[in-house]
């Protein structure tokens, strides 16, 4: 991936730090990166103007890669930032990162799967002219 910033991603969220997020090290827990990439994700499935998900559907996580670059520090908050690298019948590939004071501190890779009673189901023709409004730009991911 080339050095994305915030301002390259199409959906962009922050969390506040909490102290419990610390660990006896005085940083924050290595587990904590995971939720800081939910409320990236949640924004992005639950957008109010653009919502993704078909009636009586949800999306479940199918595989995570995360990579940490740096610890964070309490107090503060931590942004981040969520694209779209493609899609699937019933899939979706994000991309995010979280940055700390302007410092990328870890990205993941995300396949989120739509799902219904326990089954993949096909993203609809709407979800996907929705999804395809946060797709990251092919000359901005490419190393």
């Amino acid at each position: 991936m080339k050095d994305l910033k915030l301002a390259d991603f199409p959906l962009q969220a922050y969390d506040k730090l909490r102290y419990a997020d610390t660990d006896r090290q005085g940083h924050v827990n290595n587990a904590v990166f995971s939720t800081f990439l939910e409320t990236g994700r949640v924004e992005f499935i639950y957008h109010e103007e653009f919502p993704t998900l078909s009636d009586g559907a949800s999306f479940v996580i199918a595989s995570l890669e995360l990579k940490f670059m740096k610890e964070i520090i309490w107090p503060g908050k931590v942004e981040i930032g969520t694209g779209l690298l493609s899609m699937g019948r019933s899939s979706i590939k994000l991309f995010q990162r979280l940055f700390q004071n302007e410092q990328c501190v870890g990205e993941a890779e995300t396949v989120i799967v739509q799902v219904k009673d326990g089954k993949g189901l096909a993203l609809s023709d709407a979800s996907r002219s929705v999804l395809a409004k946060w797709i990251l730009p092919q000359d901005i991911v490419a190393e």
